[in-house]
């Protein structure tokens, strides 16, 4: 007796289908899971059995052949425990195997597996017609008592649902909201197998998550708490956070103990723009195979902002494992990753960060597997200027001496330097401005300034998948976009004569002269443009 379930699985922050097939033979009373199954996966027999009896089926005392297929891909998670007893059901006649898709053998009840939807079919209406397990994707963790827990990575897998051309996804209830964002599939949810086995013998209903919608830019969602009208003095640098969120680029804030940098860097969310739905969708589905998503949440709709220690690890930045995980870089992907003390990172860490910054993904490579995560955040980064941290400061005197303060600074090599577009010197706040009453501008003032030139770049780079900000552009579109005018061509072309700059640091000049234009709501590149943007290339010349 045999039946084949649909599941699928998570293979980096994609999923792939998978055929849960189940067999019942005659022989000794034996339970035996093949296609390559991990950890939690062969421990699910035990869920499974329990499960079955609790809910009140039998589980037959026959042998008992579970296959993975495909077979030669590494199996993982707790997912497979609700397809694995519904096969088992199904195998031994339980749940109506005709309904149900069964491909049983003669014996049992002789029914063919039912043909999928094809891609461009509209999805069923599963209350008017006969239900059949074979049109839907189903995954869920089981408890003992037969109830259906989260799993992670249900957006990806009900995503991968719809393109197969399934009729809906089957996910457990807390996983509801968030596998029910993607539209075009029947998304439905179950609390108990006795719920599942309910509906597929079509006298009982399944929660169903409502229609949504895409496009444009989401709304509303929570703010940080955090405004920049908190922060005294420091507007250089309050300038540099618009821009820097403006354009999404790279910042690294340079100044004594105590000067605000960290200050500033918390209060970035708040200026940042919101995400786009497309944004929000790569953003939740790394969250969601990292298992960072709260139950009965949907989509991420704030910018992550992710601050790890300088104690972290390369693996931890990037991600690895023996079956590679998200690292720091991918879950702040959409979002801020803040690095606290710049030149206190292990070398090999911020070393594994220039691929990253360069190309938007990062690529793990392991014996078994190679996965690609995506990884295009806006970095902002502070350090001191030397190990006492007083040098250049007028108030206080350096003990370092030049060698000293070189030697600091050299522990960010040229090429990582050469990745970050702004680099701020942040003094330290005098007495008079930090005694004033007057505060300063507000985040939501700033915000708005910031979503304004967000929209222009959203409409210019329109078409182009994965190019939400000016950071983003690749040189085809430095040359389509970043035009200038013959006297800001003039001071461009000393500024990088005199500075002596790579040719990517011109480019990312020229990236963030285009984002300042976008805030003036200038279409070219003017002069003060230019100017504006070369002074914050304060680390190509000597540090003072």
């Amino acid at each position: 007796m045999l039946a084949r379930i649909r599941s699928a699985a998570v293979l980096g922050i994609d999923a792939y289908l998978v055929d849960v097939e189940t067999d019942i033979a005659t022989g000794l009373p034996s339970f035996t899971t093949v296609g390559l199954p991990q950890g939690a996966v062969k421990e699910g027999r035990e869920r499974v059995g329990a499960a079955l009896v609790n809910s009140g089926f039998e589980l037959p005392l026959r042998r008992i052949t579970v296959n993975l297929a495909p077979a030669d891909i590494r199996k993982e998670g707790s997912a497979f425990d609700l397809p694995i007893a519904l096969g088992i059901l199904c195998a031994t006649g339980q749940l109506n195997g005709t309904a149900s898709g069964v491909e049983a053998s003669p014996d049992l009840a002789g029914a063919n597996h039912p043909p999928a939807r094809s891609p461009g079919q509209p999805p069923c209406d599963s209350s008017a017609q006969p239900r059949s397990v074979a049109d839907y994707l189903i995954i869920g963790e089981l408890g003992l008592e037969g109830d259906v827990r989260p799993v992670r990575g249900t957006l990806p897998i009900a995503l991968a649902a719809k393109r197969a051309g399934l009729t809906g996804v089957v996910v457990p209830v807390h996983n509801l909201a968030e596998a029910g964002v993607v539209d075009g599939i029947a998304v439905l949810g179950a609390a108990t197998l006795g719920e599942v086995t309910a509906f597929f013998s079509a006298d009982g209903p399944l929660a169903a998550a409502p229609a949504g919608g895409r496009g444009g830019r989401l709304r509303g969602g929570p703010r940080s708490d955090l405004d920049l009208a908190e922060v005294r003095g420091q507007e250089q640098a309050k300038r540099a956070l618009e821009i820097a969120a403006a354009g999404s680029h790279n910042l690294l804030m340079i100044g004594p103990p105590g000067s605000g940098k960290t200050m500033l860097a918390r209060r970035i969310p708040g200026i940042l723009p919101q995400l786009t739905v497309d944004e929000a969708l790569e953003t939740t589905k790394v969250h969601s195979v990292a298992g960072l998503l709260p139950p009965g949440s949907s989509l991420v709709t704030v910018r992550p902002f992710r601050a790890p220690h300088h104690t972290i690890s390369d693996a931890g930045m990037i991600g690895g494992g023996s079956y590679p995980r998200p690292g720091e870089v991918s879950l702040a992907h959409s979002g801020v990753l803040f690095l606290d003390e710049l030149p206190e990172f292990r070398k090999n860490v911020l070393e594994v960060l220039r691929q990253p910054l360069e190309d938007g993904s990062v690529t793990i490579a392991r014996a078994s597997t190679s996965l690609c995560y995506p990884a295009r955040f806006m970095l902002a980064a502070a350090m001191n200027p030397c190990p006492c941290g007083w040098f250049g400061c007028r108030d206080r005197a350096c003990t370092c001496g030049a060698v000293g303060v070189q030697r600091y600074v050299s522990r960010l090599s040229g090429p990582l330097l050469d990745r970050i577009d702004l680099h701020v010197h942040v003094p330290a706040v005098p007495y008079k401005d930090l005694s004033v009453e007057r505060s300063g501008e507000p985040s939501a003032t700033v915000r708005e300034r910031v979503n304004n030139a967000r929209d222009v770049q959203l409409a210019r780079f329109a078409g182009n998948d994965g190019i939400y900000a000016n950071a983003h552009m690749r040189p085809d579109h430095l040359r389509r976009h970043c035009r200038v005018t013959e006297r800001a061509d003039a001071l461009l072309k000393t500024a990088i004569v005199r500075l002596r700059l790579s040719a990517r640091a011109y480019h990312r000049v020229l990236k963030i002269a285009r984002t300042i234009a976008d805030l003036d709501t200038s279409a070219r590149i003017l002069p003060p443009h230019v100017g504006e943007a070369v002074q914050y290339r304060s680390l190509d010349r000597p540090l003072a």
